[in-house]
């Protein structure tokens, strides 16, 4: 990587940039006393401490309606985004937290599951990779929603409401992100089964660059596809796509490849990668401004091109 755009990321004021530039785009290892300290600053100073410090005794966010409103602060966005932010996975508040959503989500969840209902496979693919970020992949609670994964699947890749009941690319991406989180240990046959799915759905030649996926009907492609974003909630674009096919080892499939190369040709003049924030005004506020989205899409792009 360039020296300016790797010395522009670790002048970033949030830690965790700074932590996966020095793992990620340098390949320093953990024992690394710069690497050792950028982790120890990700729960010292902030966005991680700042959203932690809203939680409740009870686990949940403070000032919320439900743990899905208001978006995006509430609980489960907010675990969501600590996830992201390489929250220490076995942090009291963190566990609490998860603990909370695990106490939630299995009425709707296993209503879903006995009336054979589709739709909301983001939402579960999401809880499934903060559940397994706590170390509770193997818990017997995060079996249900595994299940639920696995159904949505491969019952028309993902079909929801929202899309005029057609297959729905964002869904099948947030289950894959939730799949690609349980460890390789605890996966079985069916759990492999439906990555290789989900990756044959999302990573047809030519397809993802295009996002040339079902649109509600009488829709179009949302445009969030063609930006380089983040943080994204349900939602999912070129690159989060790609993030999820490098943690899955398919970065070497010809659809990826398309993409990685539409990916390059975004890169500007100084090696960087312009961000988009659409939900800036509605999540917490210590995410930072435009300069810091920036950064965050520059490094995840970075890692993807030194894969």
């Amino acid at each position: 990587m360039k020296e300016e755009p790797l010395s522009w990321l670790l002048e970033a004021e949030t830690p965790t940039i700074r932590y996966l530039a020095l793992v990620d785009l340098m390949g320093l290892p953990e024992e690394d006393g710069r690497v050792q300290e950028a982790r120890q600053a990700i729960m010292r100073e902030g966005p991680v401490p700042a959203i932690l410090a809203e939680q409740t005794e009870g686990g949940s966010w403070a000032g919320e309606y439900s743990f899905y409103t208001p978006k995006y602060k509430s609980t489960h966005w907010s675990l969501l985004l600590l996830t992201e932010l390489h929250v220490d996975g076995e942090d009291p508040r963190f566990r609490r937290g998860v603990e909370f959503m695990l106490g939630e989500v299995p009425g709707p969840l296993t209503e879903r599951l006995a009336a054979d209902e589709s739709g909301w496979s983001c939402l579960f693919g999401n809880v499934l990779r903060y559940v397994c970020r706590a170390g509770l992949a193997g818990d017997d609670r995060a079996a249900a929603l595994i299940d639920y994964c696995l159904r949505e699947m491969g019952n028309g890749y993902c079909r929801c409401h929202w899309n005029s009941g057609h297959a729905c690319a964002w869904g099948v991406a947030r289950t894959l992100w939730g799949l690609a989180a349980i460890p390789v240990e605890l996966r079985d046959l069916a759990v492999d089964r439906a990555i290789q799915q989900g990756l044959e759905f999302l990573l047809e030649p030519g397809r993802l660059p295009a996002a040339d996926y079902p649109v509600p009907d009488g829709g179009r492609v949302h445009s969030y596809w063609s930006r380089l974003n983040f943080p994204l909630f349900y939602q999912a674009d070129v690159l989060f796509v790609l993030r999820v096919a490098g943690e899955l080892g398919a970065l070497d499939q010809p659809g990826a490849q398309d993409a990685l190369a539409w990916l390059a040709r975004r890169r500007q003049r100084n090696g960087r990668w312009r961000g988009s924030s659409p939900f800036r005004r509605r999540t917490w506020p210590q995410m930072g401004g435009p300069e810091e989205t920036s950064r965050w899409v520059t490094l995840q792009a970075s890692a993807l091109m030194a894969s």
